[in-house]
């Protein structure tokens, strides 16, 4: 094995690693898998001899790509109307997925990729590096041009917007399988109150459409607001189907074809009650899911 077949194999053993810090950068797993293919290109240009700890080093790199990645996006979406909403890792609940894929699923909640993207770009990178990935506070001021003392002060406010949005959520599948079956139920039948007994008063509803389409709106607050909204549109698209899935690790749904859906809809529960739907109808983020075709 010569240098650079060695080079590219520990590359390789880190790829699952580099995918899981970009997809928490970028909500985007399209665009981690870019941003890990741009940090070999870097890698295969460098010289190695001089990494002391390579897969340190790798952690650092893309997450400079990922921020320059968020800086070009954040200024492309300034007028935006509607929710951006992260690109979902969906599997089907009994599938046998790649032990990689499920690992990143489990641990990424929509929730969590949300409240991420309120933050600035260096915000997310000081949180995401150093609170999730344990990279020194000196070598993320180094990626930011800022001195240690901001990057800590970066995180650290990263961290107070996070604990601040954070909810609790109900861990057990089967609940939240049950929920998501209810409300399913709920919006089939045009039941009213049966949607408000499964809604949390404060529920927040999402819809990402994409930034080109015409029907952006933002979200809607409370549980008679989003049951109105959800009753409303449910006759257009359950007609098309839905399947029970798992979105980044919690029960959800897909709506539409099983080779072309229309729409992904991730819930958020807790304390009973569900507390967030999202909603991902973007087609860009929709491309590469398919599931095994399952009638509801």
């Amino acid at each position: 094995m010569d240098e650079r077949d060695w080079l590219t194999a520990q590359f390789e053993t880190h790829r699952p690693h580099l995918r899981g810090v970009a997809y928490r950068m970028l909500g985007s797993l399209s665009e981690a898998e870019d941003a890990v293919q741009e940090c070999w290109l870097r890698l295969d240009r460098s010289r190695t001899e001089s990494i002391d700890d390579l897969r340190g080093w790798l952690t650092v790199v893309v997450g400079r790509i990922c921020l320059d990645m968020l800086r070009s996006r954040r200024a492309r979406r300034e007028d935006y109307v509607g929710s951006w909403l992260p690109e979902p890792l969906v599997r089907d609940e009994n599938a046998a997925d790649p032990e990689e894929f499920v690992e990143l699923a489990d641990s990424v909640g929509l929730a969590l990729l949300v409240v991420l993207e309120t933050l600035t770009p260096a915000e997310r990178l000081a949180f995401v590096l150093h609170d999730v990935f344990a990279v020194p506070f000196d070598e993320i001021a180094d990626v930011v041009g800022r001195s240690p003392a901001a990057a800590r002060q970066l995180a650290s406010r990263a961290r107070q917007r996070v604990q601040n949005a954070d909810v609790p959520t109900d861990a057990d599948l089967a609940l939240q399988r049950r929920l998501v079956d209810a409300f399913l139920a709920a919006a089939q039948s045009g039941d009213f109150d049966a949607l408000l007994d499964v809604l949390d008063p404060e529920v927040t509803f999402r819809v990402d459409v994409g930034a080109a389409s015409r029907i952006a709106q933002p979200p809607v607050r409370g549980a008679s607001a989003v049951a109105r909204r959800v009753l409303s549109t449910a006759p257009r698209f359950l007609p098309l189907g839905t399947r029970p899935v798992l979105v980044n690790g919690s029960a959800g749904l897909i709506v539409g074809p099983a080779n072309s859906p229309i729409g992904v809809a991730g819930f958020t529960v807790s304390g009973g009650r569900i507390v967030a739907i999202d909603v991902i109808a973007d087609p860009a983020k929709l491309k590469g899911i398919r599931t095994e075709p399952q009638n509801r």
